[in-house]
């Protein structure tokens, strides 16, 4: 039985990407509110994992519980409730360009129901200030510099109040002073919200800066 203070628990698991085996007997554990590094090379399948998290890669063998449902057992309609308790950062902002950035985070509250527009503006402003972007609602991702766009993402992966948010390099495509602001502020996120954080990394300042259990994945 899984411990109940993990909110992830794999368990022998394997993970396939077609016929290449990335993980096999791959045991992982993560409690509520802790911060996690996954280490390793370009291709050894730290995204991949990432992905089974919340379901878009499926587990081929083992046991993988993650907020309550069991992976291999979820159905598509079950699905939703799976992926809004999970926030997710990409290394590539992924943001609409035609929306601003009230427009980026309303979005996602509206697929979530919540419909009173003065609702979800004050969880848009909430979330902003959080991030240190409280006066930047108004402008488009061309106008923001990669620091803030990302600052953006995050608020994007806080609106829905997630349990987990999974951290896919999000310094990759920063500056050194700017990568380490933004997971120097995933820290104190994760602290003050006692959400639980999943990052995938390869940069070892990061690790010195803001130190955390560390897993290293590698091809097997």
């Amino acid at each position: 039985m899984a411990d109940t203070a993990h909110i992830l628990d794999y368990q022998k698991v394997q993970i396939a990407r077609r016929e290449h085996i990335l993980f096999d007997d791959f045991d992982l554990q993560l409690s509520a509110g802790e911060f996690l590094y996954l280490t390793g090379s370009v291709g050894a399948g730290k995204s991949t994992l990432l992905k089974t998290v919340y379901a878009e890669v499926p587990i081929t063998k083992g046991k993988a519980m993650v907020l309550g449902h069991d992976l291999n057992q979820l159905t598509k309609r079950r699905l939703p409730l799976l992926r809004r308790k999970i926030g997710i950062i990409f290394q590539d902002f992924r943001l609409l360009p035609d929306q601003n950035v009230y427009g980026n985070l309303d979005i996602v509250l509206r697929a979530f129901g919540m419909g009173r527009s003065a609702e979800r503006k004050e969880k848009i402003d909430e979330v902003l200030e959080e991030v240190g972007l409280g006066n930047k609602g108004y402008k488009y991702p061309h106008e923001l510099s990669g620091g803030e766009q990302q600052r953006v993402a995050i608020a994007r992966a806080l609106v829905g109040n997630p349990e987990l948010i999974l951290a896919d390099e999000p310094t990759g495509n920063l500056d050194i002073e700017n990568g380490l602001a933004i997971v120097g502020l995933l820290h104190q996120l994760s602290s003050e919200r006692g959400t639980a954080v999943l990052m995938t990394t390869h940069n070892r300042l990061v690790l010195e800066r803001y130190p955390a259990r560390c897993i290293e994945v590698g091809n097997i």
